[in-house]
């Protein structure tokens, strides 16, 4: 009886420094483990393996982008360098730290350069999730976790795409969430990605005006994926990326964080 006690009380022990040398989940995050997928533009056509990472519920908010300009001075709107971000840099907030009457704590943050997006993760000790990485997440329904392949989902995003932008932003976290437990990749906002150029920009102009050729002709081009020529809705995300540079701002463009699992 004692020898079976005595093992009892090594087996809680052992779990309870498994239990407190497991890293604990990053708040507003969630996990988003191991998987292969294919993604919509592929060079190679071969799938892409995600590694575990975590990711924001969320896209960051009004508020929370607020709390980054007040202690990063020159993130504020009047003192950005151009270099960095546009003249539509924050533009829908009333001066540097107030939001206005018309623009919600809640709401997601837009107007934001790739750079400002960049600089908030990294003080938050994050960073923007890839390419791949967002757009694993964002094959995600409610019920499945890749699901770009149905045709339901698929028209669901294009109804999005083709509303205007709101006068009024609504907040995040209202919709129902993925399979990964992580709201608003469809339906809100336009995203950056820490890669968002990687599609078409090839360093020179002249091979980016023939990748950009290839993409647009003969039904969204051979690189894209077999199984996702239908999927008009990544099409689309891919062109939007495609016409981006680092220091746009623009109204419905925003962003969420990621971390590496470790």
């Amino acid at each position: 009886m004692m020898k079976i006690y005595s093992l009892f009380i090594l087996a809680v022990f052992l779990w309870g420094l498994l239990y407190q040398s497991a890293p604990a989940q990053p708040e507003g995050m969630v996990a988003v483990e191991q998987d292969t997928f294919m993604p919509f533009y592929s060079s190679t056509g071969d799938s892409v393996t995600v590694d575990p990472f975590y990711i924001d519920i969320h896209p960051v908010t009004n508020a929370e982008f607020l709390e980054f300009v007040k202690e990063n001075e020159k993130w504020r709107r009047s003192r950005v360098k151009s270099v960095f971000a546009g003249d539509s840099y924050l533009r829908h907030w009333a001066t540097d730290l107030e939001l206005g009457r018309n623009v919600h704590a809640d709401s997601p943050v837009t107007n934001v350069s790739w750079f400002a997006a960049r600089a908030y993760a990294r003080w938050k000790g994050t960073r923007l999730p890839t390419l791949d990485e967002w757009e694993y997440v964002a094959s995600a329904s409610a019920v499945k976790p890749l699901a770009s392949r149905d045709k339901a989902f698929v028209s669901k995003i294009l109804d999005w795409y083709s509303r205007p932008n709101p006068d009024q932003m609504p907040a995040v976290g209202e919709r129902q969430p993925n399979y990964h437990g992580v709201h608003d990749m469809h339906g809100l906002i336009w995203e950056w990605v820490q890669d968002f150029n990687t599609v078409f920009i090839t360093g020179e102009s002249r091979a980016d005006e023939g990748e950009l050729k290839q993409f647009y002709c003969a039904a969204g081009s051979s690189a894209a994926a077999d199984s996702d020529k239908a999927n008009y809705a990544a099409f689309l995300r891919y062109a939007f990326r495609g016409s981006l540079e680092a220091d746009f701002a623009v109204g419905n463009l925003g962003f969420r964080c990621a971390r590496d699992k470790e």
